[in-house]
């Protein structure tokens, strides 16, 4: 049977698929390998966390809703991938024996003026458990060939696409110590504009088959073959395992700060959840045998909206391969306390 195009999702379409079984032991393992906090990695330490018992990874749900979207809807149709993600808002913690269900909801559908092969496909996804309690909200753009068009030809330019929106130009601040702030836990210590370099990663075929097949089984992430049949040329990572791996690093470089920099005179933040994300996207394909250099900068800072004594910090974190072309970017946030 001949798969799916853009043709066949037209504006209104409404799909429901799920049955994901969440389990303490995939929670502690994803955690291990890019979130170790304690709230992820053991569940009696995470009864005296903020979230009062073990929950999963917020990168983690993305990852296991990005399972279910493979199986109820990519892997039967003509899926070109996605730039990015507009906004993602975790609401409720995801814990161990929920069982997550999705609706996805097609809010437009408009053929590219750019690359009239492929088609623009505007989606919702509502991410719930058994009971129908809502956990996770997502808002993005897919993408999708047409029908009887000539495929999309594999990309060969090491030039990044520009984001949709123009950045928020900050000034860079060279004063390591004021830098450290972004992982300050009162609001009036962080400082806007603060920079903190948090490392490279080198993405192996390994490494991206191993994570695709869990949770993004697509051509182009599983076997140099399927890449190469594809617009993606070669074998190229899941963009929730680059999201993943710049939580890794971030956790990584804010434990090392606690543990070298007993004498700051700011607290640091203890971790905790966050509310969620914006404007992630994935510039270019992350590709074996890339290294992936990330950073991340505080770009705002607000009261929280509805919850008296807390604030939002909010930074932009890039990620530039081997050849200075940035390939992510993401607006994330954390929760600070009002003094």
């Amino acid at each position: 049977m001949s798969k799916k195009t853009f043709e066949d999702f037209p504006a209104g379409t409404v799909l429901r698929f799920g049955g994901y079984e969440v389990t303490e032991s995939e929670i502690i393992a994803f955690a291990r390998v890019f979130d170790p906090q304690p709230m992820h990695l053991d569940a009696e330490a995470a009864k005296a966390t903020r979230m009062k018992g073990l929950t999963a990874p917020g990168m983690l749900t993305c990852s296991m809703v990005m399972r279910l979207y493979c199986e109820g809807v990519l892997n039967h149709a003509e899926g070109l991938g996605a730039p990015g993600i507009d906004e993602t808002r975790w609401l409720q913690p995801v814990r161990p024996g929920m069982v997550l269900n999705v609706e996805w909801r097609i809010t437009s559908a408009r053929v590219s003026q750019s690359r009239p092969e492929m088609g623009l496909v505007g989606v919702e996804i509502d991410a719930h458990d058994q009971t129908g309690l809502l956990l996770m909200t997502q808002r993005y753009t897919g993408l999708f060939a047409r029908r009887d068009q000539t495929p999309p030809p594999p990309e060969t330019t090491p030039v990044a696409r520009p984001p949709r929106a123009t950045p928020v130009e900050l000034p860079v601040c060279d004063d390591p110590m004021v830098n450290l702030t972004r992982f300050a836990h009162r609001h009036e210590d962080v400082a806007i504009g603060a920079r903190v370099a948090l490392g490279s990663r080198l993405f192996t075929s390994e490494d991206i088959i191993a994570f695709a097949s869990k949770y993004d089984p697509q051509p182009f992430h599983l076997s140099d073959e399927g890449a190469a049949k594809s617009h993606f040329g070669r074998l190229s990572a899941s963009g929730w395992q680059t999201a993943s791996t710049y939580m890794r690093l971030l956790i990584e470089t804010r434990d090392k700060v606690r543990a070298d920099r007993a004498s700051l005179p700011f607290a640091l933040n203890p971790g905790g959840p966050s509310p969620g994300f914006r404007n992630l996207r994935w510039l270019r394909p992350v590709q074996a045998g890339d290294t992936i250099t990330y950073d991340t900068t505080v770009i705002a800072k607000e009261p929280h909206p509805t919850r008296s004594g807390l604030g939002i910090a909010r930074n932009r974190a890039t990620g530039v391969n081997q050849n200075g072309v940035k390939v992510f970017e993401i607006e994330g946030s954390s929760l600070t306390v009002m003094a």
